[in-house]
């Protein structure tokens, strides 16, 4: 997930900060077509759930791994968005891993996302998959974010 403000934009000042401005920066865009629904945010800390759809299974009727990981790497960089330093003019998703522990072929599962660190040039992310049906882990995730500057 690659972020910069538009032309526009002056600054970072114009990013999501509640719930329901993070739903609607989705909009039009991958995770409006994943379904990704924001549950709570707060300063390194960031709670998501994706309802699944037939469309997000793989042909063999199991979650398909890239859903998932969409799903972690929307909710760790809309994450990122809320540590930002004031002078940094976007991010970048730079290294990302992630380790399935199980699957889910209906309901909903749900993104937790922290921040482990946040640093002046990188922030690293954690965000654990839950099946919501019955609150097994279903995939661990880490992420390192590159953040922007101009110039």
């Amino acid at each position: 997930m690659v972020h910069r403000p538009s032309n526009h934009t002056e600054g970072m000042h114009n990013l999501p900060r509640s719930p329901e401005e993070f739903q609607a920066f989705g909009e039009g865009y991958l995770p409006a077509l994943i379904g990704f629904e924001i549950l709570s945010v707060e300063p390194g800390k960031l709670q998501a759930r994706m309802k699944i759809r037939k469309d997000l299974l793989a042909p063999n009727g199991y979650l398909h791994a890239a859903s998932v990981i969409a799903l972690a790497d929307t909710a760790c960089g809309y994450g990122t968005i809320t540590k930002l330093p004031g002078n940094a003019s976007g991010f970048t998703t730079i290294e990302l891993k992630s380790n399935f522990l199980g699957t889910c072929r209906d309901e909903s599962i749900r993104a937790d996302a922290v921040c482990l660190h946040s640093g002046r040039t990188t922030q690293v992310w954690d965000a654990t998959i839950v099946d919501e049906s019955n609150g097994k882990t279903i995939a661990v995730f880490r992420c390192t974010q590159a953040i922007l500057y101009k110039g």
